[in-house]
């Protein structure tokens, strides 16, 4: 392998596929580093992907132009600004994110001092690091296969330079590359499936400066309505009833967030409750039917928080964490969730909760802020007045307002400075679910009721592939839950009383289609990309089941199930049959190969030896020329022209006007044995 090194003058362009050997092997290898690069461009800040593929950009038309490189003067002045931009941006140069961003920096930079295979060996294996770190960033299946192909460019580029001499096709490279990716990966699937299982690299914590699930401890009119347009998966649900089937769509209902304290625009998290002596505690929540056993796998969302169908009475059963109570009806982690989760648990659909309120959360639960929302608080006293102390029939006044008034749902609402309630009541009538939950709760606490809004998700969609419930982000939801007499805290949604669809079975709101969606759906038809996508959905469920999820206790499920095979005549017979199949797979590999070439060239030697001439094996094409010449003199002419196309097309193969194998076969059968005339060289 060899690399464009720096001139003082610019070469001409060069054009089609006969680029001189230097300039192909430096344009490809950074062709290799673009595609490591790839995956980790939508992971880092816009900067930093920016000045990596300026500087690709740069190098590559250094490479073409055949211009000379940089000072290093001007390498250390971008080295200092890298460090700089990163230190600014994540202030620090440590961890997850900030290593990454600086490691594909570096990356960049070491292109534009390489000059000679040694600069490419460093590049190869500094490569080799940065895709490894892709993994602190996803471990989905789609970023596995993204890997890949990126491991398969750099060990086609490593193949490449390990071939000095000529100029070798870029397809043997990539070839043989291929091929020992294929004979690794039984050794890599022996080792993941046998190797002791330890927390991976990848599964540590990592920065937190991004941007979450949307889910948050506190809700602000606006947020859950950017959420609603993500359809990235937030988990997947599979239910474990010996029939398989599953409560109804719009029972669905994941637990999240219960946020209880209201300051005029801001929703968050209920303050911890005083315990005075004395005070009455509320009842622990009660179980009306049977339970329904289900398995949740979570995408890593990078808080604490276990979505858990309403209503988990019993914690959630994890495999190396526990879970802890965090309010009513709510679990968490032990510790934040930065890799998939897979945990079990049971759900009552029917169920009671605190149906004697302790007095400070009845405080806490129909507290308002002084001011704002003076029509919400209004049209409250009247329900109150009206209706006294009877919060159902409160409550079931509001909800015929709600179906009868003009209200709709909508993303797209106008914004509200503030008194979100009076503008949602009486002014624009239009909202999401955040809107209607959090003005449903001020109206009801207007007129003395107890209530709070809960986040979360609602619904989903049922894979018709693997049967699994798909839960993603455009289905993050708000609701309220009332209190009222006899029954405790009663679940209410209010978008179901404006848009049944929205929680039923039927139409679901989506997003727009943008003009790729509509183009797809004209060129391959929504029901096929539907099957696409549900086909996709399994598939990263069962990598989910089988690669992330492989766990010490599956491990060690492993081994006791080779253990009793092994121990059993039939394991000892299978394990002896393996053995002697690979032991006669070994034989048949070891058959004599014939090279085609030297095959045909001992056709010449036999050929000749018939006509008088002695040969020996060590004469190659040349040594049979002259002999042939000897022999025959001029008349040997057609049998030297084929010798010495024989020898270019064993030492020049990529040359042009070389013949193929088959082309000096066929002109083989065709010389003239022995020449017509020979005359003999004096």
């Amino acid at each position: 392998m060899t690399l464009s090194a720096p001139r003082t003058t610019t070469a001409p362009l060069a054009t089609g596929l006969g680029l001189p050997r230097d300039k192909r092997d430096t344009l490809f290898v950074l062709a290799v580093m673009a595609l490591v690069l790839a995956p980790q461009l939508a992971y880092l800040p816009p900067w930093t992907s920016a000045c990596a593929l300026g500087l690709l950009a740069w190098r590559s038309w250094i490479a073409w132009r055949g211009a000379a490189l940089p000072p290093k003067w001007v390498i250390h002045a971008l080295l200092t600004l890298a460090i700089a931009g990163t230190l600014a941006q994540f202030r620090t140069l440590l961890g997850g994110e900030a290593g990454v961003a600086l490691i594909v920096l570096l990356l960049v930079l070491k292109t534009l001092e390489m000059r000679a295979r040694r600069d490419a060996m460093v590049l190869f294996f500094l490569g080799f690091f940065t895709l490894l770190t892709l993994f602190f960033q996803s471990q989905s299946l789609l970023t596995a296969l993204a890997m890949l192909l990126g491991l398969w460019g750099l060990l086609a580029a490593l193949v490449n330079a390990h071939l000095p001499v000529g100029k070798p096709p870029l397809w043997l490279s990539v070839r043989t590359a291929g091929l020992l990716l294929l004979w690794g990966m039984p050794v890599m699937a022996a080792l993941f499936v046998l190797f002791p299982r330890m927390p991976p690299l990848w599964g540590l914590p990592v920065d937190s400066q991004r941007a979450q699930t949307g889910l948050s401890s506190s809700m602000e009119v606006g947020n859950i309505a950017q959420l609603a347009q993500n359809p990235s998966v937030a988990m997947r649900l599979r239910f474990l009833t010996p029939d398989g089937s599953a409560p109804r769509q719009s029972a669905l209902y994941f637990r999240g967030p219960v946020l209880s304290h209201f300051d005029g625009r801001q929703w968050v998290e209920r303050r911890p409750l005083p315990t005075p002596t004395g005070a009455a505690l509320a009842d622990p929540p009660q179980a009306i039917g049977p339970a329904i056993p289900y398995e949740v796998t979570l995408e890593p969302h990078h808080q604490r928080w276990l979505l858990t169908l309403d209503a988990t009475l019993q914690p959630p059963e994890l495999s190396r964490q526990r879970a802890l109570p965090a309010g009513p009806l709510q679990w968490q982690a032990s510790r934040p969730i930065t890799e998939v989760l897979r945990y079990t648990a049971q759900v009552q659909l029917n169920y009671r909760l605190g149906r004697d309120l302790a007095p400070a959360e009845w405080q806490q639960t129909t507290q308002l802020p002084p001011q704002g929302n003076a029509r919400t608080r209004a049209w409250g006293a009247q329900l109150q007045q009206r209706h006294g102390t009877q919060s159902a029939a409160i409550l079931a006044d509001v909800l015929l307002h709600l179906r009868q008034g003009g209200y709709r749902y909508t993303l797209e609402p106008d914004p509200v400075e503030r008194d979100t309630a009076d503008d949602f009541w009486f002014d624009q009538k239009a909202g999401f679910c955040e809107h209607m939950a959090s003005a449903l709760v001020v109206l009801m606490r207007a007129a003395g009721v107890p209530a709070r809004v809960v986040t979360g998700y609602q619904g989903g969609e049922r894979n018709p592939v693997d049967g699994l419930w798909t839960v993603r982000q455009s289905d993050a939801h708000a609701w309220t839950e009332v209190w009222l007499p006899g029954d405790g805290w009663t679940r209410v949604d209010p978008t179901a009383a404006v848009a049944p669809s929205r929680v039923g079975e039927q139409q679901r709101l989506r997003p727009a289609p943008t003009a790729l969606d509509g183009a797809l759906d004209r060129v391959v038809g929504l029901d096929t990309l539907q099957r696409l996508r549900a086909t996709w959905d399994a598939i990263n469920h069962r990598w989910n089941d089988w690669v992330l999820g492989y766990s010490v206790r599956q491990q060690s499920t492993l081994w006791q199930w080779l253990q009793v095979l092994w121990t059993e005549r039939h394991g000892q017979l299978l394990a002896a049959a393996a053995l002697l199949s690979l032991a006669l797979w070994r034989l048949l590999r070891r058959a004599p190969r014939t090279d085609p070439w030297l095959a045909l060239l001992q056709q010449a030697r036999t050929r000749l030896q018939a006509q008088g001439i002695p040969t020996a094996s060590y004469m190659g094409t040349r040594a049979l020329a002259h002999a042939a010449i000897a022999q025959w003199g001029t008349g040997a002419a057609a049998l030297q022209a084929w010798l010495e196309r024989m020898e270019r097309a064993r030492y020049a193969p990529a040359a042009p006007g070389t013949p193929t194998l088959g082309d000096l076969r066929r002109e083989f059968r065709s010389l003239p044995w022995p020449p017509a005339r020979p005359h003999p060289i004096p």
